[in-house]
């Protein structure tokens, strides 16, 4: 028999800090450790601070074709290396 929480899903169990967030972000689709990961920073912070956080990544507009044929490679996407700039910042925002 697995323990539910009422929502029909699974208990996250007590490591999830933030079972409502959890559940929220889990109907979003999101993985159950990212749920959890995210839930439990929320949980220890303030909420706008957890979404303030993330890297400090380059917008695709601002890399070169090569930084972004590398990325590509990175994910497996076919065509990379006959794609144009603009393909390649779509193919990897679609990805």
């Amino acid at each position: 028999m697995t323990p539910e929480n009422g929502t029909g899903r699974e208990d996250p169990g007590p490591s999830v800090k933030d079972d409502e967030l959890y559940e929220r972000l889990r109907e979003e689709g999101n993985s159950k450790e990212k749920s959890a990961r995210i839930a439990n920073a929320a949980a220890n912070t303030s909420r706008s601070a957890v979404g303030q956080r993330g890297g400090e990544a380059e917008d695709y507009e601002d890399r070169t074709v090569e930084e972004l044929r590398d990325r590509a490679a990175e994910l497996d996407i076919e065509g990379r290396s006959d794609m144009t700039k603009d393909e390649l910042i779509d193919a990897l925002r679609n990805h």
